[in-house]
């Protein structure tokens, strides 16, 4: 990678949260129009499970030191596809994303070597005004693979939540009862099994791998129908900054699928959030879900706010 005169790319620390921060601020502000990362999201990517920001991340900087470009590598499973994310300065730092993610490409190819696999599936995003990032993941070898998509709703008109169907009932999940987060688990397990990403993970490591961000118990819930298991929803504060509720994860058994568990589950987080002052209820989707989740959305007053889509090519291992 060829760098202006006095620019340097090394290898990132702790120290330079700060400095990151500015780049994905940045990034993120012309990706989606606001900040979308703190200073916890930086500590977090850099200090995460399978990444060691000596091999798997780069940061650059201008001649006075200040970070225009920070790359790095996100596996929190240690199984399955790679992430790969490169942020810029779009002021500044465009002309680097191309060579950062050869780089990244690279690393990936290393830790494909290192697991022993022929091969790994690397992904990563672009937005809607990320034309020029598309087209340079498509020059790289990355095809389009599907999109998600943002969706929300004021809750300054939310109405007062309606009583379940029949025979369904919506209660919060008791967190200390090692039953009920087994049983949480297992409606999550069960219900994503039938979806194309999902990389299933034994109850003790999905527990483990629960941000802190995504530990407020209150708003996790379990539905049933007729006294038998149904569903599941778990919150998370990552939009808490912007006044938002955020549905984490929304899991229903198929067997219970079209009977309103959904509904019901959502319409009882987006009342607790409204009664903490949340000013709207988000959640992602993604539109190659087969159970269609988006008529579902729609129905309890979601709406798409933004898109992005996701990309991915195979890298070989060295010498495949």
């Amino acid at each position: 990678m060829t760098l202006p005169a006095g620019w340097t790319a090394r290898r990132p620390t702790l120290d330079d949260v700060p400095a990151i921060l500015a780049v994905v601020h940045a990034a993120d502000t012309f990706a989606v129009g606001h900040p979308d990362f703190d200073a916890d999201d930086v500590r977090d990517a850099l200090t995460a499970p399978f990444v060691d920001p000596a091999r798997d991340s780069w940061l650059v900087t201008d001649p006075d030191g200040t970070a225009v470009a920070w790359s790095i590598l996100g596996n929190p499973t240690g199984v399955g596809r790679e992430w790969v994310d490169v942020l810029v300065d779009p002021a500044r730092g465009v002309e680097l994303r191309a060579p950062l993610l050869a780089r990244l490409l690279d690393r990936v190819a290393e830790r494909a070597a290192e697991r022993g696999v022929p091969a790994l599936t690397a992904r990563t995003g672009a937005c809607a005004p990320e034309t020029r990032w598309a087209g340079e993941l498509v020059a790289a070898g990355f095809t389009r693979v599907k999109r998600y998509v943002r969706m929300s709703r004021s809750l300054a008109d939310l109405p007062a939540e309606p009583a379940p169907p029949a025979g369904v009932t919506v209660r919060p999940l008791r967190p200390d009862d090692e039953a009920d987060l087994r049983l949480f688990h297992r409606i999550h397990d069960t219900a994503f099994r039938d979806t194309l990403d999902y990389e299933p993970l034994d109850f003790a490591r999905w527990r483990e791998l629960i941000p802190a961000y995504g530990r407020v118990w209150d708003e996790w819930f379990l539905a049933e129908v007729d006294g038998e298991p149904a569903g599941a929803l778990q919150s998370s504060d990552q939009a808490v900054e912007h006044g938002s509720g955020w549905v984490r994860t929304l899991s229903v058994l198929p067997t219970h699928r079209r009977r309103g568990v959904g509904a019901a589950l959502l319409r009882r987080a987006f009342a607790v959030y409204a009664a903490k002052g949340r000013v709207r209820a988000g959640l992602g989707v993604d539109l190659a879900n087969p159970t269609a989740p988006v008529t579902l959305y729609r129905s309890v007053g979601l709406v798409e706010e933004r898109w992005t889509d996701m990309y991915e090519r195979t890298v070989p291992a060295p010498g495949v």
